[in-house]
């Protein structure tokens, strides 16, 4: 609803191989759209964040059009446009100007860089944020997620800071209809949340996102009329589920990696578009999948060990097999190592 998220769309599809349109004209096009004089967008290129004020959701707009920005940078390097690239890389960083180190949240501020106050990281609140409060946004840094882990003091920090965002007892003090399916914190009932599960795998502990997308998937679906908890906006929290369900999803979309979870299905196979794909199909397998053995002890693709927790777009569409193997226990040394761990767009 809010950034100009039709540029991630246009990027992904370049970079998984949709390319029978001017991909110059779009990228020129995108530098024209983020550098208009809107006042907001005008202070977020001149301050590097939006002022506070009444339904504004500033904090909410500085951080997805910093996505947008890594994505054109990530766009405008392709087309050996550097300048450009340089340009919206150093823009798509503004993610830390909202970032209050001392509270360990993204918040808002005021027009002379002071943060807002007061500041209840629980409250839904419109003047900052889009349905949401400031545990939901804190988490919004797709394109650079080994960044924000570092901003936030490294694996373990950021490790407790998503376990309190699930196992939190605390309670909102207000409420609004959109801020659905709650865990603690996290609310899968909108979207801004639904990568959240998977980032345990960017800081070297998969088998907690293993446990987490599992136990999504499992209470907050439910084959019902009333089935979704919350409301499906274009698809995507169906999408969360079909993807979850084969045990990967794109945290972060352009990159064209997707990071593994907990499949759902005991196997699955895509048919993959004729052109793109080639005709190819890719099958999961989940190997003693069940209720309790939600946790992944090995897993190897085309037959080969694979240690990574993420595989690539062009993985899949090349065809071939994914064999998970399931357990009970977590396996703590899967996907563990600095180098098995997802990367950062830019």
């Amino acid at each position: 609803m809010i950034g100009n998220h039709s540029i991630p769309v246009i990027v992904e599809a370049y970079n998984k191989g949709f390319r029978d349109w001017d991909a110059v004209e779009a990228l020129n096009d995108m530098v024209i759209t983020t550098d208009n004089n809107d006042r907001q967008q005008d202070s977020y290129r001149k301050l590097g964040y939006i002022p506070t004020g009444r339904g504004v959701q500033s904090v909410s707009k500085v951080l997805e059009y910093a996505y947008d920005d890594a994505c054109i940078a990530q766009f405008a390097s392709r087309l050996g446009k550097t300048d450009i690239a340089a340009t919206y890389a150093k823009r798509s960083e503004n993610w830390r100007n909202v970032y209050d180190n001392e509270t360990g949240y993204v918040r808002g501020r005021t027009a002379d860089g002071k943060w807002q106050t007061p500041f209840e990281p629980n409250r839904i609140d419109s003047n900052n944020y889009t349905e949401a409060n400031a545990w939901q946004y804190t988490f919004f840094v797709p394109h650079n997620v080994p960044g924000m882990i570092a901003n936030m003091g490294g694996d373990e920090k950021f490790v407790a800071k998503l376990d309190d965002l699930f196992d939190t007892k605390e309670q909102m003090p207000n409420k609004l209809v959109d801020v659905s399916g709650l865990i603690g914190m996290y609310a899968h009932g909108n979207e801004p949340v639904h990568h959240v599960a998977y980032l345990y795998n960017y800081a070297g502990q998969p088998w907690k996102t293993q446990a987490r997308c599992r136990f999504i998937a499992s209470t907050l679906y439910t084959n019902t009329v009333g089935g979704l908890c919350g409301n499906d906006d274009c698809g995507q929290m169906s999408a969360w589920y079909i993807f979850s369900a084969l045990g990967f999803y794109p945290v972060d979309p352009a990159s064209s990696v997707y990071v593994i979870g907990s499949p759902v299905l005991d196997q699955a196979t895509i048919k993959l578009n004729s052109n793109t794909g080639k005709g190819h199909t890719f099958t999961v397998v989940a190997k003693g999948n069940s209720s309790k053995n939600i946790y992944i002890q090995s897993a190897t693709l085309n037959g080969k060990p694979l240690s990574r927790s993420w595989i690539t777009h062009d993985e899949i569409v090349a065809g071939g097999k994914l064999v998970l193997v399931m357990g009970s226990e977590p396996n703590r040394t899967w996907g563990t190592a600095p180098a098995d761990r997802p990367g950062k767009l830019l």
